[in-house]
Parts: structure tokens; sequence; C-alpha cells
């Protein structure tokens, strides 16, 4: 299916869309022609905990612009429910409606150590990465789904690293278990409360994300990531953050998108049933590839599930 011009006149908020599959989400909804508030902490006159000064809010805003759609950049800590209330009031100024809520703030990636009992990580570490990744979320929908429910079809999207398949697999970190599996059952109960008001949840997971950090992770860039898979094997599968901004693009246009609420989706899963294509062509769905390959034992490729 096609989205272009298929949110025009449509208003979305794509919280933690600094970088990442964030800003790809914010960038395919302005594609299909959306107005996108695109929140995070990171602007051109300051930098987040996360410490990366090449991304910032106003880059995305730009970006969602020259795709097709209204780019709106707005510094926001959603740990800051004074500051999520101003944004809402600030929509509903100027659009007078909500119809897409993207909960995509995370930026724990610095935050989280493998390898050790729960109660041997730095407590601290651990509890800020629940609220980076599930007290923000919280936040945010508290302000906004006031605004979003005024019109029926409305759309909730909780963004999370694994399909609750997926996360059967212990995440061997407790907190970012938790963190991770959090969205899941937020989308779930959203969905419950969302229902009478035509409205609808998911949780959206990406596969291997080629994100600007894993890129510097293997030391390349996009047009030569392929060079990674030597180090990396599994790399082989890696998505563009695209794949996933054009998951959420098709469920924002779908008419019938009520069919997905309340479930745990991924980026490839929809790619199959949307038709769409990451950058270059390819289809892959990784959930499936770990979940058949890496952890199923099955005969296969990367390139099987491309």
């Amino acid at each position: 299916m096609s989205t272009k011009g298929a949110l025009a006149g449509r208003v979305a908020l794509v919280a933690g869309a600094t970088r990442g599959a964030g800003r790809a989400m914010a960038v395919e909804l302005g594609a299909a022609g959306a107005t996108v508030y695109a929140t995070g902490r990171t602007t051109r006159e300051k930098a987040s905990e996360v410490g990366r000064t090449t991304e910032t809010i106003e880059e995305t805003a730009e970006l969602v612009t020259a795709a097709g759609g209204t780019g709106i950049a707005v510094p926001v800590d959603h740990l800051v429910p004074e500051r999520v209330r101003a944004l809402v009031e600030r929509i509903e100024d100027e659009q007078g409606r909500l119809d897409v809520l993207v909960n995509d703030v995370w930026g724990g990636e610095h935050l989280v150590t493998f390898d050790k009992k729960s109660w041997e990580l730095e407590l601290e570490n651990g509890l800020r990465m629940l609220r980076l990744g599930v007290e923000t979320h919280l936040v945010t929908s508290y302000y906004a789904l006031p605004l979003l429910t005024r019109r029926p079809g409305g759309l909730v999207v909780e963004v999370t690293d694994g399909t609750a398949e997926f996360n059967r697999t212990y995440r061997e970190n407790l907190f970012f278990d938790l963190a991770k599996n959090a969205p899941i059952r937020m989308a779930f109960g959203l969905a419950q409360e969302l229902k009478e008001f035509g409205g609808t949840a998911v949780s959206i997971t990406p596969g291997f994300l080629r994100s600007e950090q894993m890129l510097d992770h293997f030391g390349v860039a996009e047009e030569n990531w392929r060079d990674a898979v030597e180090r990396e094997p599994h790399f082989a599968i890696a998505e563009s953050p695209h794949l996933i901004g054009r998951a959420v693009a098709a469920l924002a246009a779908d008419p019938e998108r009520a069919r997905w609420s309340g479930t745990s989706l991924s980026s490839g899963e929809l790619a199959k049933v949307y038709g769409f294509t990451d950058l270059d062509g390819s289809r892959p769905d990784a959930m499936g590839y770990f979940q058949d390959v890496v952890f199923g034992g099955k005969e296969g490729t990367a390139e099987d599930y491309r």
C-alpha cells in the first residue's frame, strides 16, 4: 500500500524523535502528509544525557518537512509533567486535534550492563532506565490521550525492543527486561481503554536496528553497513530505521487498524502485511530470523529472511 498523502490533515506527536526509530517514524508520518510534533531533549543548543550532538529535534523537524509533511520541533523532557502538559496544550491551541501518539522515549542504552545479576548492577542506573522507558510513556499518555480521544480513530503506538514472543527470552538485565516489556502491556491496557472511543493501541518493535548509535558502534555508515557483518554475523538481518517508520505510517493510514489493537507487532511482520520495503528494497524480518534460526535452531541464513 502507498501512504503518500494518506495522512494529510492529521496531527501526530512523536515523543522521542531525536534519532533512530523515533526520527524515522516522524519522517515517514510526514511523508504521508501529517503534521508532526517531534520532541526530545537534544537541541542545537543543548545535548541530553545520551551525549550525542550529531542529531537534534530541529533536524528531525526539517526532515519531516522535506519529506512532505509539516515538522515542528519542541524540546521536551517527558519526565517533567509540566513540560508535557504544556506540549499538549500547544498542540491543542495550534491544531485542535491529535490523531497519532507515538511513545518512543528511551535514551537508556548507556545505562545497560549485561552479564551481571540484578543485585550486582548499579541501582541508580536501573531505576533511571525504568523512568526513561516506562514513566515517560505513562506521563505522555496521561496528558495526550484526552486530546487524542476527542475524535474516533486515534492511534497510540508504544515503541519497545522485542515482541511479546521474542521477550519470553530473558533480556539479561532485569531493569532492561522490565523497561522493554512494560510498553507491550501498556498497549494492551490502553487498547481496552480506547475501545469505546474508537481508538487503537499497539506496541511495535524494530528488528536489529541500524540506528546512528549502532552504526557508530560498528564503525560503519549506512552506505557500507554490511562491512560490520564479519564482526557480527547477525547484523546481516539489520534494518534501517525507516522500516519501522513505514510500519507506523501504514498503521496510521489503515482504516482497519483496529484489528491490531492490543497486540505486539514488529516492523518486519507489518512489512509483509502492508507490502512496504526498507530503503534498499528488501523486507527484513529480524524477529522471525531470531525466533527460527538463532533461538529455534532452524537451518537458514539472514538472507532467507530478507
